[in-house]
């Protein structure tokens, strides 16, 4: 999901920057009688028009019937709003490509003017002239405002399943992705993390299905003519990017005290088994960062076209089923969606811009969960393979370096543009770095779990965990001195510093891939099976990584007996399988490119397809079964994956 993509000019980001537009940018909706000639963006989110400074959301209460036939979600969204500002005049949010079908004060029921900005790359602003008389307490002034509309059946946030798309062939599907900035085309909102809000729900839909959200769950009716009402309620204020929303013929079975696992019935007994270690992962978690908030922890399996490995959903975490391995081999992905709970949730980067807040943080505590669990080298190998995937990410970057720092300028890019390893990456080792500088685990442990409890429920900056770093290592302030915190944050490129890890279990990887790469072909065969059922089934990956960063190139001859030692063909791990693939089309092994589009055909998951499709436009003769493939199946990825793959493939 990370090549820039500027969808709207230079000359039309600048005039918004601007504040100041020709009344003529402005498209006025059918409905609306109110008009301005202001079309600006945030001030403190250069990718939401909305101004919650002015006229904050406090709380979403949402009234919609699922269609399954129109694709489309219609009903009505209430919006609690406080005035912060006293000159504030109009509630101004973000929409992309939802009709407004009627805007009203939901305490006389009036009608409010409203005008719909001209549509750009990442939306629209919807701004409300605000009612005159207003609900005050405690010297606040409050309003409720009601917006009756229906999503585009082409809305980026939604992802709507033919039966036949779904394990179970019978129903249809639905599921959610609101991240980065997708929320907007499933509820007018103030589409931006700086501003956080609690939310309720009351979601039709046909008797057959189960609906599941980003929040606690307040029961079932029937309401007649073969459908129900599902009610749920979120009490802990979130950005809009974390409401979620899943429909589907949906099955569950507890893995803790705490957890259930959903996923289709053909999937949920596989699913229970590779899940099963949640609780301990949790327990872990509160360990290290403090008490869990959001009262329940779940876990929805999703079908293949889900385009990441998981989703940190409030209550219920939605996760690709290419992490069922068989082995638990890939279920850290887990620790890390809980290590969400605090780094990004409870505390959230308050733009895209300051995303190492949210990712590098969550990566730090995931790596510490696996370490408690797994022992400390693994830690620290997980982190050397971090970092091979964050050189693969810089060095595909190479053509945006800014995009590379942890720090990052977001005018005229959107989000979805600039996701990559690098934050997750340089943002653990960053962290891994202080941790070190700091004094070690205990120590810098005490100051996660405080950090967690001040600013919990805020939205914050880089400079924001700065200042509070000084503050609580206060008698450290020489050593904090001595960091170079100008390369760290804004300098584009790989850390400038790089732990010490530990490498014993990369040795293994790395003495056996050499043994490979040296192995003359004409002498005898030194290897055996026994060489990988020796190592974990991250260090089979990392061997395998360690062949495909090499400067040579493997012959096929040696591939082929690789393949006839250790079968790689059948594992069942997906990370293995993808690397495998990779070093494969790195060699120009031609018989296995069916076996690397049968891959991205399968599975929607972006960490796969967009290396993949890389490695075949790279290979010349293959670009245009490349092309042919992604024509054919872009209609099942979900919108973010398809946009990014066609830019891997220069098809824009």
């Amino acid at each position: 999901m990370f090549l820039i993509r500027f969808l709207y000019s230079r000359k039309v980001t600048n005039l918004i920057k601007k504040e100041y537009l020709n009344s003529s940018f402005i498209k006025k909706n059918t409905y609306s009688t109110f008009s301005s000639s202001k079309m600006a963006l945030s001030p403190t989110d250069p990718n939401s028009f909305s101004r919650p400074d002015l006229v904050g959301v406090t709380h979403h209460h949402l009234k919609l019937t699922v269609n399954f036939e129109k694709n489309t979600l219609k009903g009505h969204v209430i919006l609690d709003a406080e005035r912060k500002n006293k000159t504030a005049d109009s509630l101004i949010l973000d929409v992309r490509n939802i009709t407004l079908l009627s805007i009203t004060n939901e305490k006389d029921n009036s009608k409010l003017d409203y005008s719909v900005g001209e549509t750009v790359s990442f939306g629209s602003k919807l701004n409300i002239k605000l009612p005159t008389e207003s609900e005050c307490e405690d010297g606040k002034t409050r309003y409720k405002i009601k917006i009756e509309y229906e999503t585009s059946s082409k809305a980026t946030a939604l992802q709507w399943l033919d039966p036949k798309q779904t394990s179970g062939k019978k129903y249809p599907y639905l599921f959610s992705q609101c991240q980065a900035i997708h929320a907007r085309s499933m509820i007018p909102c103030q589409d931006t993390p700086s501003i956080k809000s609690t939310y309720s729900a009351e979601i039709t839909t046909p008797n057959w299905a189960t609906t599941l959200m980003s929040a606690l769950h307040d029961g079932v009716e029937n309401v007649g003519n073969d459908m129900k009402l599902s009610k749920f309620h979120q009490p802990v204020p979130i950005p809009s990017y974390l409401i979620a929303i899943a429909v589907g013929d949906l099955v569950s079975k507890k893995v803790g005290p705490r957890s259930s696992v959903w996923s289709e019935r053909e999937l949920i007994e596989q699913s229970a088994f590779e899940f099963s270690e949640t609780d301990t992962m949790l327990r872990t978690a509160e360990e290290i960062c403090g008490p869990y908030v959001w009262g329940v922890y779940d876990l929805l399996v999703l079908p293949p076209s889900f385009a990441f490995g998981g989703m940190e959903n409030p209550c219920i975490t939605f996760v690709t089923p290419t992490l069922l391995a068989g082995d638990r081999s890939l279920a850290s992905v887990i620790a890390h969606e809980i290590s969400h709970s605090w780094t990004g949730n409870l505390v959230t980067n308050a733009n895209f811009e300051h995303f190492w807040l949210n990712e590098g943080f969550t990566m730090f505590i995931e790596y510490k969960i696996d370490g408690r669990m797994f022992g400390e080298k693994q830690r620290q190998f997980n982190a050397l393979m971090g970092l091979s995937e964050l050189r693969d990410a810089i060095k595909s970057l190479s053509k945006t370096p800014e995009l590379t720092k942890l720090v990052i300028n977001l005018d005229g890019i959107d989000p979805d543009d600039a996701f990559s390893t690098v934050p997750y990456m340089k943002g653990h080792t960053f962290l891994y770095y202080l941790e070190e500088l700091l004094g070690g685990p205990q120590d810098f442990e005490a100051f996660l779990r405080d950090y967690f409890k001040t600013f919990k429920y805020r939205s914050i900056v880089t400079s924001d965990w700065k200042n509070y770093l000084y503050k609580y290592f206060s008698n450290k302030t020489q050593i904090l001195d001595s960091v170079d915190w100008d390369s760290w944050l804004n300098k584009p490129g790989m850390p400038p510093v790089i732990p010490n890890y530990n490498k014993d279990l990369l040795n293994a990887c790395i003495e056996l891939a050499e043994k490979w790469i040296n192995w003359d072909e004409k002498t005898a065969v030194p290897f055996e099976k026994s060489d990988v059922n020796n190592l974990s089934a991250s260090q089979r990956e990392q061997f395998i990584t360690v062949l495909f960063e090499n400067n040579a190139t493997l012959s096929i001859k040696k591939l082929e007996k690789m393949q006839e030692i250790y079968d790689f063909d059948s594992v069942q791990n997906c990370d293995i399988k993808f690397i495998w693939i990779r070093l494969a089309l790195k060699s120009r092994w031609e018989p296995k490119v069916t076996e690397a589009l049968d891959f991205v055909s399968k599975y929607g998951r972006m960490k796969y397809l967009r290396p993949i499709y890389r490695d075949l436009y790279e290979w010349k003769e293959m670009r245009q079964r490349a092309i042919d493939n992604y024509l054919k199946t872009k209609d099942q990825m979900m919108f973010v994956t398809a946009e990014m793959v066609k830019k891997d493939l220069h098809l824009d």
